[in-house]
């Protein structure tokens, strides 16, 4: 029976797993806006930043940061505009939807930067026009305990929360410091690399925000922060699950 279970092939099935050629096509063009002189650029970074800006507030994923020109909310969401804009026009150039084409562009990024996961990127998403309720998104000052409540609203755990704000390790900051504007997060934002657990708590990171230091130092989230110092794989695993 094994034997037979195992010839047995279903084509549905394999149809699922495939990917369509189209994204073959846009992760062509993506290649070269993503990755420059061996690093992950800031169109990465960015793409990366809007992936998540598109899906943690209102009813998920639906491409609404820019179809509902979300974009356009300078408290929430400056300087996403010139990536909005792009991968919106991309997704209707090539027939796609926006809200897959978010998640696709945010994970192609974060696999591009060097020792980046491959994170699955699933498409099938329905896109809306209907914008996201403002002020659900995390901001730079919040507190970790508030930090953690906001993702735990959204069905993450101090874990998750701990291994996305990782995702800083490619970051620079415009807006909490007008004037150090693109300073990093930490000291190699061309690379996703776990410097940043470390170089966040012992202080020597270019730049640090008040809401990461409040995520680093409360106590469920903190435990989590600090095993992923030097710990590559754990980090990328853990980033990859949540």
């Amino acid at each position: 029976m094994s034997a037979v279970k195992r010839a047995f092939r279903n084509p549905f099935e394999e149809r699922q797993n495939e990917c369509p050629e189209v994204w073959g096509s846009i992760a062509e063009e993506l290649k070269w806006r993503f990755l420059a002189n061996g690093e992950c650029t800031d169109a990465a970074r960015a793409a990366i930043r809007a992936a998540f800006h598109d899906c943690f507030p209102g009813q998920g994923c639906d491409g609404s940061l820019f179809l509902a020109q979300e974009f356009t909310r300078e408290r929430e969401n400056g300087g996403l505009a010139p990536i909005s804009e792009n991968l919106g026009k991309l997704a209707q150039a090539k027939g796609v939807s926006v809200a897959d084409m978010f998640q696709f562009a945010g994970a192609y990024a974060i696999a591009t930067c060097p020792m980046g996961p491959r994170i699955p990127a699933y498409v099938g998403r329905t896109d809306s026009s209907t914008p996201a309720p403002e002020g659900e998104l995390p901001n730079p000052f919040m507190t970790g305990d508030a930090v953690l409540a906001s993702f735990r609203a959204k069905g993450f755990s101090a874990r998750d929360l701990a291994a996305l704000i990782g995702a800083h390790t490619a970051a620079k900051q415009f807006r909490v410091d007008p004037s150090q504007q693109g300073a990093a997060l930490d000291s190699t934002p061309g690379v996703w690399d776990v410097s940043y657990y470390q170089q966040l708590l012992d202080n020597t990171a270019p730049f640090r925000i008040p809401a990461d230091l409040g995520v680093a130092h409360q106590p469920e989230t903190g435990e989590h922060f600090h095993s992923f110092i030097g710990n590559q794989f754990g980090w990328n695993a853990a980033f990859s699950s949540a």
